[in-house]
């Protein structure tokens, strides 16, 4: 994400002019759009002409309009996002009030003007114009017949390839059926690897399976290498690296991370920190419970108690349409930090901001325990949901 232009006053209102340059940015911008945003982006628009004879024709025009934000729609494999609302400016092909759908486009500036413009979504903007910030862990997850590819950003793990293939048993006196099944199911895995990872930006590549399906994937995979003469697998051979997993099911992804091995290997990415910041809220739940909270009414007096040392939260909950309940969460966010706690804000597109939104979304590890606490309220707990 580029920045162009950030004008903010000191009552927070202000606008920020935004470039897209990755699929990523989209999931950036989706979680700073907010319904009652104003949204000023170039789009195309199918306008409607007739002429002197009296005879109707349409053409596609394409204009900058500014929308009112109603409804926000991000597909989260193809990293599209649509913004609808009521235009705000009338031009020459659309009327003030008219609806229209933008699809924002990659490499396309755009302007977001909010009321206010709180830490959270600064903090989000920091953070997507931040260069370092970038897909830095690829994962091959596999077991026989069935490998998933995932891409690990900071914001979100995306799944860019699945290989599903049917692999015979091996039957007595004959395994070749076996063995040419297998070496197709990796060759499509090796296509899949040269074909959606970029070497220039990945720092690591984690192979994981049961058993030895990732070493005998990985002896196949360099012996074509070197038999291909493929430069690209072999100068990156030192970025392979093989753990042990489950299965070959996404989901595999979260034990893999929490590898020690794999982490002290990914210690600067942003996706090994969350795991880790959640596997230590886990430990402290199971050994000290009076110094691991979660649900937003516990860890808010725990707040107020100045008790958080770490606090854990689901970016998902910073979407929520209700203003009061979103500043909410901003006010805990800024409490914790103004205390000299450390905020995590997990991405709900990763395996473990998943886990955390099961959670209820809020989780806390504490300086010291508190026992005394009592049960939340109703309309606490109502606000959760």
């Amino acid at each position: 994400m580029k920045l162009i232009n950030k004008d903010i006053e000191k009552d927070n209102a202000g606008q920020v002019t935004l470039t897209p340059e990755e699929a990523e940015d989209m999931w950036h911008t989706y979680n700073l759009l907010q319904v009652g945003d104003s949204l000023r982006a170039s789009t195309i628009r199918k306008v409607q002409t007739e002429s002197n004879t009296g005879s109707v024709g349409s053409s596609r025009v394409r204009t900058t309009l500014t929308l009112c934000v109603e409804t926000i729609d991000f597909d989260s494999q193809a990293c599209k996002l649509r913004v609808k609302g009521t235009n705000l400016e009338e031009n020459q092909y659309v009327k003030m009030g008219a609806y229209h759908t933008i699809e924002l486009e990659l490499n396309r500036k755009f302007t977001l003007a909010k009321k206010c413009w709180d830490s959270v979504v600064l903090d989000r903007i920091e953070q997507a114009c931040d260069p370092a910030q970038r897909a830095d862990v690829a994962a091959v997850v596999m077991q026989e017949g069935l490998a998933n590819l995932v891409l690990v950003t900071p914001a979100m793990t995306l799944l860019r390839a699945k290989v599903e293939l049917t692999i015979p048993r091996k039957r007595k006196g004959s395994c070749s059926q076996h063995e040419k099944a297998l070496d197709r199911f990796y060759e499509a895995v090796m296509q899949a690897i040269l074909r959606h990872i970029n070497f220039d930006v990945v720092k690591c590549v984690l192979v994981a399976s049961p058993g030895f399906v990732k070493d005998q994937f990985y002896t196949y995979l360099f012996k074509e290498a070197v038999r291909q003469d493929n430069k690209v697998l072999l100068e990156n051979r030192p970025k392979f690296m093989l753990v042990h997993s489950s299965s070959g099911h996404k989901y595999s992804l979260k034990e893999i991370l929490c590898d020690p091995a794999v982490t002290s290997r990914l210690s600067d990415t942003k996706a090994a920190g969350e795991v880790k910041a959640l596997e230590d809220f886990y430990k402290m739940l199971q050994h000290e419970p009076d110094r691991a909270f979660y649900g937003i009414a516990h860890v808010e007096k725990a707040a107020d108690a100045l008790a958080i040392d770490t606090l854990l939260i689901s970016d998902k909950l910073f979407r929520h349409q209700d203003v009061p309940t979103r500043s909410r969460y901003v006010r805990l966010v800024d409490n914790v930090r103004d205390n000299g706690g450390t905020v995590r804000i997990f991405s709900s597109l990763h395996v473990s901001g998943e886990q955390l939104t099961q959670l209820s979304g809020v989780a806390a590890i504490l300086r010291f325990p508190i026992t005394d606490l009592s049960e939340p309220e109703d309309d606490s707990s109502s606000a959760e949901d």
